[in-house]
């Protein structure tokens, strides 16, 4: 932790044009340990709509420049900031853990995403960014290229903390965008150091600015200010919604990655280890904070009672704690409003009547009532028209459904208005290839769980889940960029398209 000479926590502000500024209106909060509530990493800038004018100001400034730079040094930029992550990976790893709470693994992960992302996105600083079509007239040409939107707005979530501002920022970046990043308000010092990385590997002052604070304080004037082209996000259903209607409104582009009710179908055949292996990483990987977790768990009734008594034997051995110690498995709820939702709906499950074979309360014991921590929780005995079943908890709960058949199956998997990620588990390909053909998700996994997207693909999910956007992959340059259709005609005359054709 890095305190000040009195032993008191720093104070952090937002980078705007080039310098760290404290709040217009003076105000600051607080990012607590979730692992330990009396562990203050720091007091933030709480920003509001002045400081978002401030960002918006200096991102359009710092714009044309940073388009009108040939994207081969853009990428050099972004290329030296993923040698500098890799260079202190350990360090944003463990600073991570504390902030977010996820196991050391997990953060160490999060974090090689966002070495990956940069890496990825910086050898596409010399790849084509459009292409040369045939004119249908005598000495004229056509071609097409991508050009950068403007000024982009991105509100990140807390369970990535580095991995998913990478995915925003580097093809944001490297399109030619200027960005003001609002990070969540539980993670904002990551932000902070991967604002200062790219800042350190040469990006120009004002490129990318930085307001931390509270969604409705920063976040909804980043959304609605006019001089914001484009707005991506990736959250909850309900606060996306919220935007997805502001962005309409004002004609503005708008990326969505939401929430999502992910499942993994376990047919007769299946490695029933290996289903248990997935639906352990699936389900509790994170502690359940994932948009792709495993939510629920579809389990051909011939093989259920087998695959629950393997899958509770396993649970049992599972280890809460901070996610510093090597022991520890599942780490702790980011924080308290977030662990009395999940608790929440262990009593919705309880008032439907799903039966609870494990966990379903606060884990108050000894240290583990200095933190968030909530016991992995499994119910059985559940219908597919069940709250449960049906509504992101976004913690480590998973509901067990019962199939008659992999047909069976994939109806209750798609039974939901989420369409993120599901998998089915089974050892006939056949069978694997028509659930992958049925299953309505923008992922499906065959034989893993439903966490686990690499950045060379695209991510993102169908339904409720999103808006058609793609983040990664060969994607990523979409929601960033304009097409530009360009035609030159060297003729020396007028030539009119579908009416001169035919001239010799």
């Amino acid at each position: 932790m890095e305190h000040r000479e009195n032993g008191e926590p720093r104070t952090y502000g937002n980078l705007i044009a080039g310098e760290w500024r404290a709040a217009r209106g003076g105000g600051t909060f607080d990012s607590l340990n979730p692992a330990r509530r009396s562990e203050v990493l720091g007091h933030f800038a709480r920003s509001g709509e002045l400081d978002v004018e401030d960002a918006v100001s200096a991102a359009v400034a710092a714009q044309p420049g940073w388009q009108r730079t040939p994207m081969p040094l853009r990428a050099e930029v972004i290329a030296r900031a993923g040698r500098l992550m890799e260079e202190r990976k350990e360090e944003l790893a463990r600073l991570m853990t504390r902030e977010m709470g996820k196991v050391l693994t997990e953060a160490r992960g999060d974090v090689q995403e966002g070495i990956d992302m940069a890496k990825y996105m910086a050898g596409q600083g010399r790849m084509p960014v459009g292409e040369v079509v045939p004119s249908e007239l005598r000495d004229k040409r056509c071609f097409t290229e991508r050009v950068p939107i403007g000024v982009v707005g991105c509100i990140t979530p807390w369970n990535f903390p580095m991995a998913i501002p990478c995915w925003k920022l580097m093809p944001a970046l490297l399109a030619g965008n200027a960005v003001v990043l609002k990070p969540a308000e539980d993670t904002p010092l990551v932000a902070i150091r991967l604002a200062e990385i790219l800042t350190e590997a040469g990006l120009p002052e004002g490129v990318l600015n930085l307001v931390t604070g509270l969604g409705e304080e920063a976040g909804a004037p980043l959304v609605a200010h006019p001089r914001v082209r484009a707005i991506s996000f990736t959250g909850s259903m309900e606060v996306g919604n919220q935007i997805a209607a502001t962005c309409g409104k004002l004609g503005k582009r708008v990326s969505l990655e939401l929430g999502g009710k992910n499942a993994i179908v376990v047919g007769a055949d299946a490695d029933l280890e290996l289903a248990v292996d997935g639906a352990l990483w699936g389900g509790f990987g994170t502690t359940g904070q994932r948009c792709t977790a495993t939510s629920r768990l579809i389990v051909d009734q011939s093989v259920l009672g087998d695959f629950q008594e393997r899958l509770l034997g396993r649970v049992a051995r599972l280890r809460l704690g901070d996610g510093l110690d090597p022991a520890t498995d599942v780490g702790p709820v980011i924080n308290a409003k977030q662990l009395r939702r999940v608790h929440s709906y262990t009593e919705i499950g309880r008032q439907a009547s799903a039966r609870l074979l494990v966990g379903g309360k606060v884990a108050d014991e000894g240290e583990l009532g200095e933190g968030n921590f909530y016991w992995p929780t499994i119910f059985t005995d559940v219908r597919p028209e069940m709250r449960i079943a049906q509504e992101e908890i976004f913690g480590p709960t998973l509901s067990v459904l019962p199939a008659q058949d992999l047909a069976d199956a994939v109806r209750i998997a798609n039974g939901t208005r989420y369409g993120l990620s599901l998998s089915v588990y089974t050892k006939d390909i056949s069978r694997a290839l028509w659930a992958v053909d049925r299953l309505e998700a923008g992922i499906v996994y065959v034989n893993a769980p439903t966490i686990g997207a690499e950045i060379q693909l695209p991510f993102g999910g169908v339904k409720g889940t999103g808006n058609g956007h793609r983040e990664a992959g060969s994607t990523a340059f979409d929601e960033f960029t304009e097409w530009k259709t360009v035609y030159i005609d060297y003729s020396g005359r007028l030539q009119r398209a579908q009416i001169d054709t035919e001239q010799g």
